[in-house]
């Protein structure tokens, strides 16, 4: 099931970011290896991230978000988490 993961930048959010985009990325990578990730990336009106995942469950979803290093260290301020059916491009 795909699940729609919005991340809100906290305050120190930018700064934050640089410092810990490093392991951000690696914990996509491991679902990216399992075919997981349908899209992910920063708001380019630097307010958050958008990221598009594969999970079993919606628990499954909101763990990966809660050990997220972006949520870990308050790159992320707050979560949103909704559960999405893609219709374009047709999901492979």
């Amino acid at each position: 099931m795909k699940f729609v993961i919005i991340g809100h930048d906290g305050p120190d959010g930018e700064t934050k970011r640089k410092m810990h985009r490093a392991a951000h990325l690696v914990n996509l990578e491991r679902l990216d290896k399992q075919g997981r990730v349908i899209l992910a990336g920063p708001l380019t009106d630097k307010t958050g991230s958008l990221l598009v995942l594969e999970f079993d469950s919606r628990e499954d979803a909101e763990e990966f978000a809660r050990q997220d290093p972006y949520t870990v260290h308050g790159v992320f301020a707050s979560l949103e988490i909704h559960p999405f059916t893609q219709v374009f491009p047709t999901p492979r």
